[in-house]
């Protein structure tokens, strides 16, 4: 049987972000996922039988059931946490806590919603920190998939979150110019991000960096 039709157990943190609900929805669509454990602040309008929605507190977290990959696409903005404590605290320390207890519930491989640039050596904070993150995680497992996307593109409406200005002016922007932007740095749908990790993950050996123009084909 090929890797990608063996049962799965899955766990992912993030589902109400704009990847993570995309990661979610591709989970479902795959047949060979059997158990879904979703890690949540708040409750998720969720009836399928597969998904199990298990409301904590990222800080605190408890011991995991067992799983055999792992998805992280727990993030947020400075201008939403408040300040680069508290992003941290999120980008960095909540999605490093969920790896760390992943790993011991027994995942092998798993999926990083990372960012372009992401450089543990940077001089920019953001690019830093989700450095810093890809490092911390590269010993915790055999199989690690690393998605890089630039601009994401997709609908916030639903998400509750503060409008961004700054993308709402760039996404139409990159979309015009995006042809002539070097592959890792054009915008990419969310729902591409997803499909493409959900996609890479099963099968992956090894470490994977995916940027964005390869995230977009595989995604397709």
């Amino acid at each position: 049987m090929s890797d990608h039709l063996v049962p799965r157990r899955v766990l992912l943190a993030g589902a109400t972000g704009l990847v993570g609900r995309e990661i979610l929805r591709a989970l479902l669509a795959d047949h060979a996922v059997t158990e879904i454990h979703v890690l949540s602040r708040r409750a998720l309008d969720q009836s399928d039988p597969r998904v199990q929605v298990h409301i904590v507190d990222f800080a605190r977290l408890p011991s995991l059931p067992r799983v055999d990959e792992v998805y992280l696409a727990l993030g947020t903005t400075i201008r939403v946490a408040g300040s680069e404590q508290a992003f941290r605290a999120v980008d960095l320390e909540a999605n490093l806590a969920v790896a760390t207890l992943a790993a011991a519930a027994g995942a092998t491989r798993a999926g990083l919603v990372s960012a372009v640039g992401a450089d543990a050596q940077s001089r920019v904070f953001y690019n830093r920190v989700k450095g810093e993150l890809e490092a911390a995680l590269k010993p915790l497992f055999p199989a690690l998939v690393i998605a890089q996307p630039s601009l994401l593109l997709g609908d916030r409406s639903s998400l509750n979150q503060p409008l961004r200005w700054g993308e709402r002016i760039a996404a139409p922007i990159g979309r015009l110019v995006s042809p002539l932007l070097p592959g890792r740095y054009r915008p990419v749908a969310a729902s591409a991000v997803a499909a493409a990790l959900v996609r890479a993950v099963p099968i992956a050996r090894g470490l994977r960096v995916l940027p964005s123009d390869e995230l977009a084909m595989i995604g397709h």
